[in-house]
């Protein structure tokens, strides 16, 4: 069971694949748009409003080099779970299961629950938090709202995943389009936000840049990447997952920079709504509330409520599919959809309920922070090994991660485990000062988490890690990188004086025509007068020779081909090479009359001999042996006379 098929895999989420082989180049592009969208939801979900708001509130436009340089990691991570999909045909979830022991595939998969978990948190809060500020509905009744949204998921999944991904697009649309409404409406300043991509950061920016950071890269993304890219069938050619690669790596630029400016429209909207009049604004109901007193427009606050519940309804459909994933990948099991739906979002909406019942509006805040804090926890299990997965020939043959992707790659990990961590420690001190009890707590848990995470980074010093292609395909892989389409510009055609010449001449004007080359026509002189004289041997099979090859030229540049001529005098072989050398061929076209043993002997190996002599590319026509009979009895008449 451990060796899954993909098409069958891919089947338990979805009811459909998409076929983009066989298509032209635009229409394989838009084939296999869709997956980064899905992913590109999680980095605009409510979880980075907090943080965009917050940031945009207190200081300005002076972070949005942060939000760009968060979105550039992103897209890194992102293009190598897409490129681990396409290339091994296994999830990051799935990988994770062949590649460590059934024990810590277990503690893998238990930090993933609870992530998924605190996604799914936050989704359902912004759902909430939306229907509560856009029709006053009590967060408690929104809760139940939210438990509905399950049916919603398992009709989309129904109709297959072209439908599905039209559908979260569509959302990702609505949220785009709000808040370019909420910006025309701020008029913000152009200038100051030019000057916002400048990098700069004081002890106050710190905190809130490092959770800006830190709530932007999700693991369920780099888990629901590496599986959603296998919903497209490719040839599993070199050539065919290059493609793939290729068009995922577009697909994710595009997807991920609309929600980079989706963060950024939010930082500006806050910026220039209550920066500029001195608010310090924490919170996402503040924040909606003073719109409507600040731009004196309804539809600013009601463009921001729709917003909200868009952004939280694509979060929740595309983490519940994580689910499936993660569930499916570490442990092989495989649980109905519903039923998985039913258990995620229960799990989510338990602690929601009792912080709404007890905290109100306030606890809805910290229960989003408390939700980042559990992401930023799993953020380096699921980071590390993809890294580790990428960069080993074994697991990805040619495709592995070359030097320069490593160490851009291993400091993006580094920056983002280290800023997350320190979130995590801050929150942590916050409890800990609270509640010093909690201590007990949470020292040996931190302690296990910090054990786990050197294991799972320094374990491929101690041990190899298994191959996940064949020897084989390796082999295929490494030449079939090589292969390069050739420049051919002058092609040498050497003739014979012979019928057989217009089979030669033939082969080199198909080839000419291909690729717009220029022809020389060669020919060696090889009298008994010549051989002894060289050139100055002025014979009437010299000036036949000459006038045949200038005939013969003639013909050929009335077809519209650059052509000249090279007539030579002395050994074939040694004048051939000679004329290659001279000319500069790309590629020369020679005759072969299929002589063996004996004809060999007697008329000599002309063509194996050049093209041991040469560099460049023979192309041999084969000529009849009657030819080379007549060619016998021409040579034998022009010697006589």
């Amino acid at each position: 069971m451990d060796n899954l098929n993909t098409n069958n895999q891919m089947g338990n989420h979805f009811s459909d694949s998409i076929d983009v082989r066989k298509r032209g180049w635009l229409r394989r592009l838009f084939a296999f748009i869709g997956p980064a969208y899905l992913v590109s939801v999680g980095y605009m979900d409510p979880g980075n409003w907090a943080t965009d708001i917050e940031g945009g509130a207190r200081f300005g436009y002076t972070l949005i080099w942060v939000l760009l340089m968060s979105n550039l990691m992103a897209v890194l991570l992102q293009t190598l779970a897409a490129r681990l999909g396409v290339v091994t045909g296994l999830d990051l979830a799935q990988g994770c299961r062949r590649e460590y022991s059934k024990r810590f595939n277990l503690f893998l998969w238990l930090l993933a629950e609870i992530a998924i978990a605190a996604t799914d948190l936050a989704e359902a809060l912004g759902t909430i938090i939306g229907l509560n500020l856009l029709f006053k509905l009590p967060l408690l009744w929104g809760c139940l709202v939210t438990a509905g949204d399950t049916f919603l998921l398992l009709v989309l999944l129904k109709l297959g995943i072209r439908k599905m991904e039209a559908f979260i697009v569509s959302l990702v649309a609505v949220i785009g389009g709000c808040f370019v409404l909420e910006v025309f409406l701020a008029k913000p300043e152009w200038s100051s936000i030019a000057a916002g991509f400048k990098p700069s950061l004081n002890s106050k920016s710190l905190y809130i840049a490092i959770g800006m950071i830190g709530a932007t890269v999700m693991p369920h993304n780099l888990y629901l990447h590496s599986c959603l890219v296998q919903s497209r069938r490719i040839s599993k050619t070199f050539i065919g997952r290059v493609q793939a690669c290729s068009f995922n790596f577009m697909d994710s630029m595009v997807a991920l920079n609309l929600a980079f400016f989706v963060n950024a429209a939010i930082l500006i909207m806050a910026a220039a709504n209550f920066y500029s009049r001195g608010i310090e604004v924490t919170e996402i109901q503040q924040a909606h509330n003073l719109l409507d007193n600040i731009l004196g427009s309804k539809i600013a606050p009601i463009a921001f409520a729709i917003a909200l519940i868009a952004s939280g309804q694509s979060s929740t459909l595309t983490g519940t599919i994580s689910g499936q994933i993660v569930m499916e990948g570490f442990l092989n099991i495989k649980m109905r959809p519903w039923l998985r739906r039913m258990l995620t979002r229960g799990i989510a909406l338990v602690p929601a309920v009792i912080v709404i019942a007890i905290a109100g509006d306030a606890g809805t805040y910290r229960l989003l922070i408390l939700s980042q804090v559990v992401l930023s926890l799993q953020l380096p299990f699921a980071i590390i090994p993809l890294i580790h997965f990428t960069s080993d020939k074994k697991k990805m043959g040619t495709f592995a991660n070359n030097l320069l992707i490593k160490i851009a790659v291993w400091c993006v990990a580094a920056i983002i485990v280290a800023l997350n961590m320190k979130l995590v420690f801050d929150e942590l001190m916050v409890w800990g000062g609270t509640s010093p009890w909690l201590w007990v707590v949470l020292v040996p848990l931190v302690l296990l988490l910090l054990g786990a995470l050197g294991f799972i980074t320094f374990l491929p010093l101690f041990r190899k890690g298994t191959a996940w292609t064949t020897t084989d395909g390796e082999a295929g892989e490494r030449l079939a990188k090589q292969i390069r389409p050739m420049a051919i510009k002058h092609i040498g055609v050497a003739l014979e004086h012979t019928d057989g010449d217009a089979k030669i001449i033939s082969a080199a004007i198909t080839i000419a025509k291909s690729h717009n080359a220029s022809i020389t026509l060669v020919h060696v002189v090889d009298t008994p007068g010549v051989t002894v004289y060289g050139n100055e041997n002025e014979s009437l099979h010299s000036a036949n020779d000459q006038a045949y090859l200038e005939r013969l030229a003639e013909e050929i540049a009335e077809r519209d081909f650059q052509v000249n001529t090279d007539l030579r005098f002395g050994q074939p072989v040694e004048e051939l090479v000679k004329s290659v050398k001279a000319n500069g061929f790309d590629l020369l076209v020679l005759g072969s009359h299929g002589h063996r043993l004996m004809g060999d002997i007697i008329y000599g190996e002309t063509v194996d001999s050049v093209r041991h002599a040469i560099d460049i590319p023979v192309f041999v026509v084969r000529t009849h042996e009657k030819e080379q009979a007549q060619a016998d009895l021409n040579r034998e008449s022009h010697e006589e006379m």
